[in-house]
């Protein structure tokens, strides 16, 4: 094999480019109106972790003294530090054009945005009273002076800062705090058909002679300032501490965390901007971009959709799953085949109908399920609650180090604790990140399984907007393996072998690389040979190097990455047979599927797993076995959809330019056609 000097696009980069498929679902004319502005925000919040995440672990490494070359992809950390400012000052630029273009057209549509110079008489009294009812009890303003030390920012919070000027030339500076307990956008009373909305930011400096009227300055200048910090735990090596306290307080420090990027207005003055800097502990080291007059874009995925309807994706009504019943026994349906979930084309309800009628069954003995992001109002922990207060032996492993999310999995797990749930927190130093139940049923003096392995967390909110398939089966030889899986969790020094799944971090690379090399020497005896994967991000440069392996073997690989991708297709001698698109639209594309053409004799697994050093070497991942031939042409159905995917699709390549997969075919929207998909199955 031909190996490129550059093999593998940096997974820094490779990011950056996933935002950039984000941003342009912002800029494209076809999206609803008011989907655009939440499409910018998405794009706001994903920079906003990757600068807590990515760039703060560069960060790390270049402060370490070290070069980072074989970690980052041939790119010294100095050098990728300094790229990705500039690639992101350019994405900001054009994010900061393509809102302006939005609010031009929202205009046409009687939406205006007001700032402080343009309120009229009749917006007065509205304003000064939401601001004293609503704004200035939640309000936390800091006098800045010299000989008092800063306290620290919060992380990601949005500051205006003040100047005063005053008669005698002296200054004084204050910072403003943006309240997070208040919706950003405030919607003033209508005129007509028209629409106003002002944001926190504007009323706030419509009122600064309110906040500030202890102060007799000539004039007053408001900037928007935020910072980021480095977002990951640090853990106490106090052994008089529970791991759950370990992590509820390493997520607070997490506030107090170093600095990686400071955004300001860059239309503050240099004298101002360098005082803050100074202020704050800001340096050379540290991600400085110049912004706009807004921060915390990400704010707009809540935008208030103001009853406009016409401006917003259509809502689809969850389709049911042919052959199950939510007004009749799951157990009683999958103990005759498997059935498959594909949500959000599917509804949610059969997980939260599996668990609840696991609860109230007397039959029931048992239920094990991992958890690693739950909704805010969970129905899955609900149902798991009332199982342990009808008897049964309910175990749970909650992972609470799901990043972000820590604090929300620990104040459940409290609560499931307090109702009689034994808590399993994982395995040390991995995360438990595979999605899967097993209940135990007593049926005829014998004990059967069934259980539900996914691709997706097991979270009402999410399963409205990511896709995920959900396998229900009652497959004794599958549900034996995930017990052991579950054994594993209680009892972690012993490792298990598995006939059927596939699990991290013990054989999941192993596993798949038997499987390539059954398609490499079928290709090499002539015989077919493919591979077909759909994944999240694929980083892994081992699983990379495996798969130029299959293509210079003449394996035809098809690939659909909705985010990073280091792996780099069509390159003759290296990786011609490989093609790799990514779908980004309506929802977010999370399913993990893996085909393996095994002489026509398909090898076809759902996971828990992407191709990340991570999810193989540092994560408990299970990817699971389809044995039924319904649900493998139902996957190879909907893998095919995605990829015809001709108006959402973007060709991944060497130039990382994103450009839109076009041809002469019939326009194919996947998710869409997707939908219609399972409309049909329905209607069958």
């Amino acid at each position: 094999m031909i190996k490129e000097k550059n093999s593998y696009i940096n997974r820094e980069l490779s990011w950056l480019q996933f935002n950039a498929r984000v941003l342009q679902e912002a800029g494209d004319e076809s999206v609803p109106l008011i989907e655009r502005l939440r499409f910018l925000g998405i794009f706001s919040n994903n920079l906003d972790e990757f600068f807590k995440v990515r760039y703060a672990t560069v960060k790390r490494i270049y402060e370490a003294g070290k070069a980072g070359k074989s970690e980052l992809g041939g790119i010294k950390a100095s050098e990728l530090l300094e790229i990705i400012t500039q690639v992101v000052i350019k994405q900001q630029s054009e994010s900061l054009d393509i809102l302006h273009n939005i609010q031009k057209m929202l205009e046409e549509e009687d939406i205006y945005f007001v700032n402080e110079t343009q309120i009229d008489e009749s917006q007065k009294t509205f304003i000064k009273q939401y601001f004293v009812e609503h704004v200035s009890p939640a309000l936390v303003t800091i006098i800045l002076n010299d000989d008092v030390e800063l306290s620290t920012l919060k992380d990601s919070a949005a500051y205006l800062a003040v100047k005063m000027l005053f008669a005698n030339n002296e200054k004084q500076y204050a910072l403003i705090e943006i309240p997070r307990s208040i919706d950003r956008f405030v919607v003033l009373p209508k005129k007509g058909s028209n629409n106003y909305i002002i944001l926190i930011d504007d009323l706030l400096r419509y009122c600064l002679d309110d906040i500030f009227s202890i102060f007799n300055y000539d004039s007053i200048t408001t900037h928007m300032i935020k910072i980021t910090r480095d977002g990951e735990l640090d853990f106490e090596s106090d052994l008089s501490k529970s791991f759950i306290a370990k992590i509820s307080d390493s997520v607070k420090d997490r506030q107090t965390g170093e600095p990686v990027r400071f955004v300001y207005d860059k239309t503050i003055d240099s004298e101002s901007l360098h005082y803050l800097m100074s202020k704050m502990g800001i340096d050379s080291f540290d991600s400085v971009i110049p912004g706009g007059r807004y921060h915390n874009r990400r704010d707009y995925m809540g935008f208030p959709s103001l009853g406009r309807t016409d401006l917003l994706y259509d809502k689809i009504a969850p389709l049911p799953v042919k052959g199950l019943s939510l007004k009749s026994s799951i157990f009683t349906a999958i103990a005759n085949k498997d059935y498959l979930l594909y949500t959000p084309y599917h509804t949610f309800s059969y997980v939260v109908k599996f668990l609840r009628e696991a609860a109230l069954d007397p039959q029931v003995k048992t239920i094990k399920i991992t958890i690693y992001r739950l909704a805010e109002i969970s129905h899955v922990a609900s149902s798991l609650i009332n199982a342990a207060k009808n008897g049964k032996k309910v175990t749970v492993s909650i992972e609470i180090q799901a990043r972000f999310d820590e604090q929300a999995n620990i104040d459940y797990a409290e609560q499931m604790e307090a109702e009689g749930v034994n808590l399993l927190f994982g395995v040390p130093g991995l995360k438990v990140h595979s999605k899967m139940c097993v209940i135990e049923r007593q049926e005829n003096n014998k004990i059967k399984r069934y259980g539900i392995v996914s691709t997706g967390n097991f979270n009402e909110s999410t399963a409205k907007i990511y896709t995920d398939y959900t396998l229900f089966t009652a497959n004794q030889k599958i549900l034996k393996d995930i017990n052991k899986l579950f054994n594993f969790f209680e009892v972690n020094y012993r490792i298990y072998r598995y006939k059927h799944i596939i699990t991290s971090p013990h054989y999941t690379r192993s596993k798949l690389f038997a499987l390539i090399d059954v398609e490499i020497e079928n290709s090499r005896l002539g015989k077919p040979a493919y591979i077909k994967l759909k994944l999240n991000s694929i980083s892994s440069y081992k699983m990379i190097d495996k798969l130029y392996e299959a293509s210079n073997a003449g394996v035809k690989i098809q690939m659909i990455v909705r985010g990073i991708c280091c792996l780099i297709p069509g390159i003759k001698g290296m990786s011609e047979n490989i093609e790799i698109i990514s779908v980004v639209d309506k929802f977010l594309e999370h399913t993990r599927l893996y085909v393996f053409c095994n002489n026509d004799v398909e090898d076809i697994y759902i996971s828990s797993a992407d191709w990340m050093t991570r999810n193989i070497e540092n994560r408990v991942e299970v990817s699971c076995p389809i044995y039924d031939n319904e649900i493998k042409k139902e996957l190879i159905d909907t893998f095919n959809i995605c990829w015809n995917d001709n108006v959402k699709a973007r060709l991944l390549n060497d130039t990382q330019n994103n450009q839109y997969k076009q041809n002469d075919l019939p326009k194919v929207r996947s998710q869409f056609a997707t939908y219609d998909y399972y409309l049909k199955k329905t209607q069958n």
